[in-house]
Parts: C-alpha cells; structure tokens; sequence
C-alpha cells in the first residue's frame, strides 16, 4: 500500500489492535520505514516510537507517510509540547509514562486515542472519575507485575491495560491473559544486533512469533 486512503483504519481502541505493540527507539529516521515494514508485515501494525532521540519526530513522519498500514504512534510524551508535535507529525495515538492534568488534557484535546502511564490505584480511580479507561501500565513488572494487575481486575472492571516494562517472550502471554489487559508493549521483537545489521526480516519473523501470542 502506498497511498494514504489504505491507512489502517482506527480501532474501536488501540489496545485491539494487536497483542503486542512495538516500543521503538530509533537512532536514524532512516530505518523507521523498513523497520515499521517489518513489524507490519509481521502482523504487528500498531508502532510506538518513543521520543527519546532526536530522529524520533522523522521516524513518526516516515512510517505517517510512506506505511500507512501501519498505525503509529508516539511513546513517552511528557508534556503538552510533545502532545503538539507528536500529533502535527503523523501520530495516531499517543502514551506516556504518567500523567498530570495538564498533559491528560493535551492529550484528550488532541484528538487522538491516548493511554496515560499509571502504577497505583489511586492514579487508575482518579483517570476513571475522568472518563478515562485504556491505560498504559509502568513500569508494569517493577509495579507488582501480573499479581497487582489481577487483584484491580474485580474492583475496577472498567479500567483496560496495555502493560510495558518487563516483558519479554516469556511471560507476555501471562499478562495477555488477564481480563483487563488488552495487549502488551515491549522491544524483544527488536533486538539491537538486528537492528544495527538492518536485519528486517529478523525483525519480521520476531514480529510474527509476538502476533500469535493471543
């Protein structure tokens, strides 16, 4: 696909989209979008792209506009600026790590499907009092891992996860069988040789190995 009217279509949510969605930390724009063909063809469409490097906005741009079959998105945005630039680059959902008012509201004013960064309950009661209910759970195995996620299933059977933090191969399909998770975040599927040797279809068969966990 090459044009723009074959983008992926929005979900009814992110979290649906896949079991896994790719956390991706970029170095070179350059590879977003033979890697971002990977991961699709894999079977992964949804892409977070971490903005922790300076080729992170480009990267959102090229997968935008040359794999519109692919969903991308933007990861670890922690203020209003990023929400703005992120957005204006192509990005069709938005994560964070954690949330303030003033970032929950740049995120819901943009327009996009977003997933707030939470590890306590009261953060989880205090999104839900705002409507919010899809949320990224993080750092998920340092906070309390499949065990807290189980035990907030019966109180708060509203609240939806996508866990990232931890997770590997190994114990993914743990998380994904929870009732209130709807997929898992994670870089195994991205391991750095491959990527330094530009070994897409590496990348390729990991992605597809992920894309039948569930």
């Amino acid at each position: 696909m090459t044009s723009a009217a074959a983008a992926t279509p929005a979900p009814a949510s992110v979290l649906d989209l896949a079991p896994v969605i790719p956390v991706v930390v970029l170095d070179d724009a350059a590879d977003a979008v033979p890697l971002a063909r990977a991961l699709v063809a894999g079977g992964l469409p949804a892409i977070e792209v971490t903005l922790r490097t300076e080729a992170a906005l480009d990267a959102i741009r090229a997968i935008a506009a040359e794999v519109p079959e692919a969903m991308v998105g933007a990861g670890t945005v922690l203020n209003p600026a990023h929400v703005d630039a992120a957005v204006e680059a192509g990005s069709r959902f938005l994560v964070s790590p954690g949330w303030t008012p003033n970032l929950v509201e740049a995120m819901r004013a943009s327009g996009v499907p977003f997933l707030p960064g939470v590890s306590t309950t009261s953060e989880v009661v205090t999104l839900l009092e705002h409507g919010i209910t899809e949320m990224k759970f993080f750092p998920a195995e340092a906070a309390g891992g499949t065990a807290y996620l189980k035990s907030l299933a019966s109180p708060l059977p509203q609240a939806r996860f996508c866990p990232t933090g931890g997770i590997g191969l190994t114990n993914a399909p743990a998380y994904l069988a929870l009732p209130n998770v709807g997929c898992v975040g994670g870089t195994w599927m991205l391991p750095a040789d491959a990527l330094r040797a530009k070994d897409w279809a590496r990348v390729e068969n990991l992605a597809r190995e992920a894309a039948t966990l569930r």
